[in-house]
């Protein structure tokens, strides 16, 4: 029975627990809707990592069930639309996928803003892409993210690739439990602990009161709270 370990965010910490999920289907709990007209959180999740370490591929496989064995590498950003009920919340997911290459940075930083979700992925089997989690990835986050209360998830791609693993899954779980990070190792090709590891994410985020208050929509439409508190007189009508 193959296992992941999973950090479970307590306030600012994260703690280590380990799950198996070999006897656990995600459809228990997570379920993809037919029904995308109304729904009770609009969530912003987004995908951040070196080239070739697999985002398009995890995006793929969890929006669409599917995998592509030469996936075009991405060129500044892509996104996709998931409908999901969690936990008897009706949620609609947008999750953006952004290039890894150096010089699209400053097109992909704009579509850091809003996130409640990141998502930072590393590939096992190439070492160097977990290295530039901190001295890139983290970075960036940090510098262009603009929601504080944001919950992140480091995710260890190609478990496929075992044989050629680099990073030890100690050393990435520590790394997620220093920056306040849930972890868990998956494969896009093989679809091991693919939708595990979104719906921890979104449970998270669902577990955050600040972000279940900012995702929160009414009849299917988003609260505009800054404009719904304006003063009196502020009509230039």
């Amino acid at each position: 029975m193959q296992t992941a370990s999973v950090g479970v965010r307590v306030k600012s910490a994260s703690v280590r627990v380990s799950a198996s999920f070999a006897s656990t289907s995600p459809i228990d709990t997570m379920s993809e809707r037919t029904d995308s007209a109304s729904f009770d959180h609009l969530v912003k999740l987004l995908l951040v990592g070196d080239s070739g370490v697999g985002k398009s591929s995890l995006l793929l496989r969890f929006s669409e069930g599917t995998f592509e064995q030469d996936q075009t590498p991405t060129i500044g950003v892509d996104f996709k639309l998931k409908f999901l009920d969690v936990d008897g919340k009706r949620l609609k997911l947008t999750v953006w996928d952004t290039a890894g290459q150096e010089r699209f940075r400053t097109l992909t930083s704009s579509y850091y803003r809003g996130a409640q979700g990141v998502i930072f992925v590393y590939d096992i089997s190439r070492r160097e892409t977990f290295q530039n989690l901190a001295g890139i990835w983290a970075r960036e986050v940090d510098m262009y993210a603009t929601v504080g209360d944001c919950v992140k998830i480091v995710i260890g791609n190609k478990l496929d690739k075992e044989s050629g693993r680099e990073v030890s899954r100690d050393e990435a779980e520590e790394f997620a439990r220093q920056n306040g990070c849930l972890f868990l190792e998956c494969s896009a090709k093989s679809n091991a602990f693919v939708q595990e590891a979104f719906l921890e994410l979104v449970r998270g985020v669902l577990e955050t009161p600040s972000l279940v208050e900012e995702t929160a929509t009414q009849g299917g439409k988003i609260r505009l709270k800054k404009y719904q508190q304006g003063k009196k007189g502020d009509c230039a009508c």
